[in-house]
């Protein structure tokens, strides 16, 4: 029960309090509020009575310590739900949108509770007016706003330690917290679609016996269903339009309780998985200069906005989403450094995935990588530990920046994707690039000291199609979201095998798996971390649709039974991670050198033609060339376990084929090779290759068209 429940009276007693902590603050005897806000003429505090409905009293904040609005409420309990109203100038114009009337979300809100329901209320401006946005609206938004929830910060961690998985051990697994759940067998029905869900024994043991050691989860800060797609009865599926950056989604809850989710973290930490989450700090759900007043744009929009310089009534949008946080002032800055802090602090999650980072690289226009913000997080001593990765792009001029983060970040590796999906599409002249992102992307990576597992590789994500879709699919079929198909992206380098979409022809279905086992044998023995896409491993369809951001249905939710009748393609994945988990030369420390290896007549990488001879210069030019040797030496690694004592491994041997025909691999003459044992094979359909099928030393190897194998070294003894 709050201190504001029905049978409860008005606040009598109101304290200074203190500008810091930011949010609202229970200490055990009461609450302290602190809202920063440069321009505004005064701050009100709203409280509500426990349905959220009613609004029961207003507090004004008198007190004002360097642009901190605060109080302290010492008869306020957690549970207490309450907003904000700021009095201001409205002059668009000069960047001011101050409108009292509009109910504003607290920045630093730990929680929200219940949602928005849309009206023209919402809007600072009169909705339709002559003037637009210049006009002023005086409608009351309360009534459809979610309101922010006080909550105790307490929780028994226990003996919760963060992993610590080591980056060149990595494997991450992104997925969404509510399509992942929603139809799992093994979920309680109450409980499926949240936190809970993913902190069950079922859930946890499929993650385990997959081999994945972190999940990404897609956006969990709390977001907005848009408008527009409330109107066509869709919903903001993907959750990149973010308006609370402390609280979890609150649909994703199956109680009340933040607890939740810090419980669900406690559990796949017990299971040795670690939890990196997906991060929009570009923008906000607010909107362009037509958007809605939520909370930071009622709260002081000429500080928390970039607005345009030649008319400050506008918004500078790096990333298609009508606006960009103002990176350039201390207190947003602050803002997300705190909101980092939080997640990794309070709720132990153990990295990060920065969705379009470019945008907080930019100082004044350009991207600059040692922005501010960087610079801030690599001296933090708590975030400078954890795992940051970057998606190095924005939609804004200079904004494509793959390879040019700072060290310490890891970035995803689009390139990667690329060269991949066309390489196994059968484009020609792409053995150079291919033998580039199989070893780790040196040309991005190498110069500025980074590691190889600064790459992130990727095959398909949430954005695009499923692996599925891209064997079955040349164009997008996004007719779903209700935009004639204009949304999503046309460059997909798909190929649909020789028919679109379903099809009961067994010679291409045929096809289609082996293309995406030859994709998974890639990807998951590349040097790098790999990411895979939840439900790739067994085949999950979204029926064409590259950009099912608004599906909140089965058309993206997982579709379990999937896991058994495909189980042949998962036992492929579980095999494959494996491997590449019981051998260091999969997800090696440090670039390979090309330099040969100590005692033996061999390099530490030989790249073979066919031919079983080393590739000349001449033939990495060659436009035709289609199929490519790498023989990765375990026996040259050259680094040291945790102990320090030397890593070694055996050497193994990769073959690749993205042509149409077949052919006959001459496997290498090597000094001390006593054969070849058969680890994988794509054109082999069964779930399992016979481990125990060796092969002659120099013996021609029949390797068929579209298909990839590993063998694995067989040496005398010394």
């Amino acid at each position: 029960m709050s201190a504001m429940g029905p049978a409860a009276g008005p606040i009598t007693a109101v304290w200074p309090g203190t500008p810091y902590p930011r949010g609202a603050t229970w200490d055990g005897q009461g609450v302290n509020f602190a809202l920063f806000s440069e321009h505004a003429s005064k701050v009100e505090l709203c409280l509500f009575d426990d349905s959220g409905r009613h609004e029961r009293q207003r507090i004004e904040l008198r007190e004002h310590t360097e642009q901190i609005w605060h109080a302290y409420l010492p008869e306020a309990r957690p549970g207490l739900l309450y907003g904000y109203r700021v009095y201001g100038p409205y002059r668009p114009e000069l960047g001011m949108r101050f409108n009292h009337h509009k109910l504003l979300l607290d920045p630093y809100a730990k929680a929200l509770h219940g949602g928005i329901r849309w009206s023209d209320a919402h809007f600072g401006y009169r909705v339709g007016h002559a003037a637009s946005d210049l006009s002023f609206d005086r409608r009351d938004s309360a009534a459809g706003m979610p309101k922010c929830r006080v909550i105790d910060q307490a929780f028994t961690w226990g003996d919760d330690r963060p992993p610590r998985v080591p980056w060149h051990d990595t494997v991450i697994y992104e997925l969404h917290v509510r399509g992942f759940t929603m139809r799992h067998p093994g979920v309680p029905p109450a409980l499926r679609g949240t936190y809970a869900a993913l902190a069950t024994p079922a859930v946890i043991d499929y993650l385990q016996r997959l081999g994945v050691t972190a999940v990404e989860l897609m956006p969990v800060h709390a977001f907005n269903d848009d408008r527009h797609l409330v109107e066509k009865n869709l919903r903001n599926y993907w959750g990149y339009n973010s308006i609370g950056y402390f609280a979890p989604e609150p649909r994703y809850l199956s109680g009340a309780s933040v607890g939740e989710f810090k419980t669900m973290v406690r559990s796949l930490h017990a299971a040795g998985i670690e939890v990196i989450l997906d991060v929009v700090y570009n923008h906000t759900a607010e909107g362009n200069q037509l958007g809605p007043t939520l909370s930071l744009r009622g709260i002081d929009n000429a500080s928390y906005y970039r607005l345009a310089p030649n008319n400050r009534r506008f918004y500078v949008d790096y990333s298609g989403c009508g606006n960009a946080l103002n990176m350039q002032h201390p207190r947003v800055l602050q803002l997300i450094m705190d909101s980092l802090r939080y997640w990794a602090m309070d709720m132990h999650v153990d990295g990060f995935r920065f969705d379009l980072a470019s945008t907080l690289a930019r100082e004044l226009h350009e991207v600059d990588r040692l922005g501010a913000f960087f610079d801030v997080i690599r001296q933090d001593p708590v975030l400078s530990r954890v795992k940051l990765i970057a998606e190095p792009w924005d939609l804004g001029e200079g904004g494509y920046q793959v390879g040019n983060f700072p060290v310490g970040w890891a970035e995803w590796n689009d390139r990667y994707r690329d060269n991949m999906r066309a390489f196994w599409k059968g484009d020609g002249g792409l053995i150079g690039e291919t033998a580039t992102r199989l070893t780790g992307s040196s040309d991005l990576y190498e110069t500025s000291g980074r590691k190889p597992y600064a790459s992130i590789n990727f095959i398909t994500a949430h954005d695009g199609f499923t692996l599925a879709d891209l064997v079955s699919y040349d164009h997008k079929h996004n007719s779903a979201n209700r935009e004639d198909n204009r949304d999503g992206h046309n460059h997909n380098l798909s190929w649909n095998c020789g028919v679109e979409g379903p099809t009961g022809d067994p010679a291409i279905q045929a096809l289609r798996a082996r293309q995406m086992r030859n994709f998974l044998t890639t990807l998951l023995l590349s040097q790098g971390v790999p990411m895979l896409l939840a439900g790739d491993e067994f085949g999950r369809s979204q029926q064409g649709n590259n950009n099912a951001y608004c599906q909140d249905n089965e058309l993206s939710w997982m579709d379990w039974s999937l896991a058994e009748s495909r189980a042949d393609l998962l036992a492929f994945v579980r095999k494959l991670l494996a491997l590449r988990r019981a051998h260091p030369v999969f997800r090696r420390r440090n670039f390979f050198q090309g330099r040969p290896i100590r005692g033996r007549a061999v390099k530490d990488i030989l790249w073979l033609t066919p031919e079983g001879h080393e590739m000349t210069d001449a033939q990495w030019r060659h436009d035709f060339a289609r199929c490519l040797g790498v023989y990765l030496a375990g026996d040259a690694l050259a680094q040291t376990d945790a102990r320090g004592h030397p890593v070694s491994d055996s050497n193994f041997l990769l073959l690749i084929n993205a042509h149409h025909d077949g052919l006959d691999f001459q496997l290498p003459a090597l000094a001390g090779t006593t054969g070849w044992a058969v680890r994988v094979d794509t054109a082999d359909d069964r779930a399992e290759v016979d481990s125990l099928r060796q092969i002659a030393a120099s013996a021609r190897y029949a390797l068929a068209g579209r298909s990839a194998a590993v063998l694995e070294e067989m040496v005398a003894p010394a």
